[in-house]
């Protein structure tokens, strides 16, 4: 999406921050083009202002770009960001010193960033992008835990007898859990609970 658009002031700079405060983009992110460079005439007699036309191209990518940097200086922060878009997906790449705390607890905080990138990206016009947003590969050390998890618990179920319940989980790692072990010879999987409370049991089949 490009927007333009046009400003006049007594010089060429404050015409240009005119246009970057409508645009809310920031100047290594537009083209400027200097219609007039303005004058201030003799005795100010015969000044002209400064007109200028400023192109900003908006993308997905400077979108997650800026919302995630504005962002982490408001945290204080330090957090790269690097994206890649390949048609229809975004993915997204943090790198920094602390990426504990980027990740938070079964990373919840990065699946939350995640969500709100998500929504930024999507705002307006643009066609719907799918967002992926990871660092330190936590996104696949997370699946391989899970699958090595849940492969663990049907071997205690089959061994004991009695079902299991893995703790509440989000909606892609239910799906993991279930995925592991829907070929499984001697448990099956369902979910229960409700909302943030909902979670998997790997149980015994019966015949």
């Amino acid at each position: 999406m490009t927007k333009t658009v046009e400003k006049s002031a007594k010089t060429k700079d404050e015409a240009i921050e005119l246009a970057l405060s409508e645009l809310m983009a920031s100047i290594d992110e537009v083209e400027i083009e200097v219609i007039e460079e303005g004058s201030k005439g003799f005795l100010g007699i015969g000044s002209k202002d400064a007109v200028v036309k400023v192109t900003y191209t908006d993308s997905t990518e400077k979108r997650a770009v800026k919302f995630l940097d504005g962002l982490f200086a408001i945290l204080g922060e330090e957090v790269k960001v690097d994206t890649k878009q390949s048609g229809d997906e975004l993915a997204v790449e943090l790198s920094g010193p602390d990426m504990g705390m980027v990740i938070g607890k079964r990373g919840e905080t990065l699946d939350a960033l995640q969500h709100l990138t998500s929504l930024v990206v999507n705002r307006g016009d643009m066609d719907f992008v799918k967002v992926s947003l990871d660092t330190e590969n936590y996104r696949e050390k997370r699946v391989k835990a899970l699958q090595s998890l849940a492969l663990k618990l049907a071997s205690k179920v089959v061994k004991t007898g009695r079902n299991t319940s893995l703790e509440p989980m989000n909606a892609y790692e239910r799906r993991i859990i279930h995925a592991t072990l829907q070929d499984h010879d001697a448990v099956t999987t369902y979910s229960v609970g409700q909302g943030v409370k909902r979670k998997v049991v790997i149980a015994l089949k019966r015949d």
